[in-house]
């Protein structure tokens, strides 16, 4: 059983393991973390079936948006704290240099939060409770996020003595700007939903009986959108980031004209003329 809800049929993807659920539903691929009694904590089962999931459904043509949340009563703990400071890979494997625990995060990094940055489909989060340290980072990876009321955030690394991993520095940056995220990285101290969504950490906070509606009706919204549309958007607003504005100028230009001539915008300007929905259907 999956922890969003909705009408309709349904494909369930196979991730591999009990601790990720994968379905597609009209055209929304809900991924949900499923370890409840772990408060979703990542594990070595979980995360592999996470990059899979992620790189599988940005792929898919027949899925318009991801919708990641978790089962029971939290999003995602981060990770598994009881598991820290030991040798990886079992008590007879070699321990690995340093040049080598670099590397290995560095491409565990790359292939979730970075491979879910760089999905170009619209992604959205549902918190029906805490993320915490990399898990908050995951939330962050995703274009929006939806929270529960009693759902809380907090970035959790300062209390057990790290810096952070899977892009939290960068995305909360961009999301608060410099001076909160230096005080949520240094206190660590838990956000409660209501002010996250002042901070401008989620988008939207609602009833807790109402996160798997909300979040599966916006998802559904933007899977049955334009997808090139899209797409050319998600561009356009990462690259506000990152370039100075008559280059983002010059990009948007070319995005423009490109997205003027797919099928999805003629439908649009038929179905204004014609007073109805229109029905997209690019990929």
């Amino acid at each position: 059983m999956t922890a969003i809800a909705a009408t309709g049929s349904e494909t369930v993807i196979d991730t591999g393991t009990e601790e990720l659920l994968c379905v597609v539903r009209e055209r929304v691929a809900v991924i949900t973390l499923n370890r409840p009694h772990a408060r979703n904590s990542l594990s070595d089962n979980l995360t592999p079936a996470l990059r899979r999931m992620i790189k599988l459904c940005g792929e898919d043509a027949n899925v318009g948006a991801i919708l990641i949340t978790g089962a029971g009563e939290a999003f995602c703990a981060g990770g598994d704290i009881k598991g820290m400071g030991g040798k990886s890979g079992g008590s007879n494997a070699p321990e690995l240099t340093f040049d080598e625990k670099v590397a290995r995060l560095q491409e565990r990094q790359r292939t979730l939060t970075g491979a879910l940055v760089n999905v170009r489909k619209p992604t959205i989060a549902a918190l029906p409770g805490p993320a915490a340290g990399a898990g908050l980072s995951l939330a962050l990876a995703c274009d929006l996020r939806i929270a529960a009321e009693s759902a809380f955030v907090t970035t959790a690394y300062v209390k057990i003595g790290l810096s952070g991993d899977y892009g939290m520095s960068w995305l909360l940056t961009r999301l608060v700007g410099t001076s909160r995220a230096r005080e949520l990285m240094f206190f660590g101290e838990k956000i409660d939903a209501k002010r996250c969504e002042a901070l401008g950490i989620v988008n939207r906070v609602v009833p807790d009986d109402k996160l798997r509606e909300e979040a599966f009706s916006m998802a559904k919204q933007l899977a049955e959108g334009p997808s090139t549309a899209l797409r050319f958007l998600k561009d356009n607003l990462d690259e506000a980031l990152m370039n100075d504005f008559m280059t983002s100028l010059d990009h948007e230009a070319e995005r423009m004209v490109r997205s003027a001539g797919t099928a999805d915008h003629k439908e649009a300007v038929k179905a204004f003329v014609e007073k109805r929905k229109p029905v997209f259907g690019e990929t």
